[in-house]
C-alpha cells in the first residue's frame, strides 16, 4: 500500500496504537460479540479480519469459533509480527499476514465472515476496500464493518469545550490527510451501493455507564499520545491545545459526577447468493 493509501501510517505504527486497540477491544467487544449470532456462521467457518492491527479482535474471533480458520491481515509488518508472537498458542488455526486491503491476496468467495474494524476512517476511498472485502466474501456470507465517526463523541463541557477537539481537530485532520473521519454515518450507503443485502446498522455505546471509566480513559490517553502532534501539524489547533482538550476529556471520564459517550456504528450486510 502506498503512502497515499495509508496516510496515517505513522500513527498506526506509534507505540500508543497497541494501547488504543487493547482499550477499544475491552470497551467494545462485550457489546459487539452478541451481534455475531445474527450471521449464523457454520462451526468450521473461515473468517478474515482485515486491518487487524495487534490481533485483539482476531484472537477473540478465534476463541469464539473454536473450529474456525481465522486469518488477520494488516499493512504493517510490525503489527503482524506482534500478533503472531502474542497469539502463537492459537496457531495454525489463527494466522496473521501482511497485506494491502486495497488488493487482498485471497481468491474471490473465500470467507464466511469478513470483518474490518477501526480502519475505514483512516484510509482514502474506503469504498474500494469495501469492494475488496465483498469480493473475498463467499455468496451468502457477511461483511462486518466497525466504521468510526468522530462526530459521534460527546463529552461534558467545562473550562474547555471538548467538541473543539473533534470538530476543529479530528475532522480537519482527516480532511487534510485525505480521509473521512465521519465515514461511519455513510458506510451503510457504501455497502448498499455494493449490492449487499440485509443491511443493518448497530451501535455499540461506549460510555461511562456501560464501560469502566478507566478503560474509556485509557483509550483517550492512547489517542492523545498518538495523535496530538499530527493534529498540531495538520489543523488550526496547536498540539498544546489538542493535548489540553484531551486532558479535560480524560479527567471528565474519570469524574464520577460526569458522563461521556462514544457511539460506535457497526454496519453489516450479506453478500447475495
Amino acid at each position: 500500500m502506498s503512502a497515499s493509501r495509508n496516510p496515517h501510517a505513522d500513527q498506526m505504527a506509534h507505540e500508543s496504537m497497541i494501547r488504543t486497540l487493547a482499550a477499544q477491544a475491552n470497551a467494545i467487544w462485550p457489546q459487539e460479540e452478541s451481534l455475531l449470532a445474527r450471521y449464523g456462521l457454520p462451526p468450521e467457518c473461515r473468517i478474515a479480519d482485515i486491518g487487524c492491527g495487534s490481533g485483539e479482535i482476531t484472537s477473540r474471533l478465534a476463541l469464539k469459533y473454536p473450529l474456525a480458520t481465522v486469518i488477520g491481515v494488516d499493512i504493517l509488518e510490525s503489527s503482524v509480527a506482534y500478533a503472531r508472537r502474542r497469539y502463537a498458542a492459537l496457531a495454525p488455526r489463527l494466522s496473521f499476514q501482511q497485506g494491502d486491503a486495497f488488493a487482498l491476496a485471497f481468491e474471490s468467495d473465500e470467507f464466511d465472515l469478513v470483518a474490518c474494524r477501526h480502519m475505514t476512517q483512516s484510509i482514502p476511498e474506503p469504498q474500494k476496500v469495501l469492494a475488496e472485502l465483498r469480493r473475498i466474501c463467499r455468496p451468502g456470507g457477511w461483511l462486518h464493518i466497525l466504521s468510526e465517526d468522530y462526530g459521534m463523541l460527546h463529552m461534558m463541557a467545562g473550562k474547555l469545550d471538548p467538541d473543539r477537539l473533534w470538530h476543529e481537530g479530528a475532522v480537519p485532520f482527516g480532511r487534510s490527510t485525505g480521509v473521512d473521519t465521519r465515514v461511519g454515518r455513510r458506510t451503510w450507503t457504501l455497502l448498499h451501493d455494493l449490492g449487499l443485502e440485509e443491511l443493518r446498522v448497530d451501535y455499540v455505546t461506549v460510555d461511562t455507564l456501560r464501560v469502566p471509566r478507566e478503560t474509556f480513559a485509557a483509550m483517550m490517553e492512547a489517542w492523545r499520545d498518538g495523535y496530538v502532534d499530527a493534529i498540531g501539524i495538520h489543523t488550526a489547533l496547536s498540539s498544546a491545545e489538542a493535548r489540553a482538550l484531551f486532558d479535560v476529556i480524560i479527567a471528565s471520564i474519570r469524574n464520577p459526577r460526569e458522563y461521556a459517550v462514544w457511539q460506535v456504528p457497526i454496519v453489516s450486510g450479506r453478500k447475495p447468493r
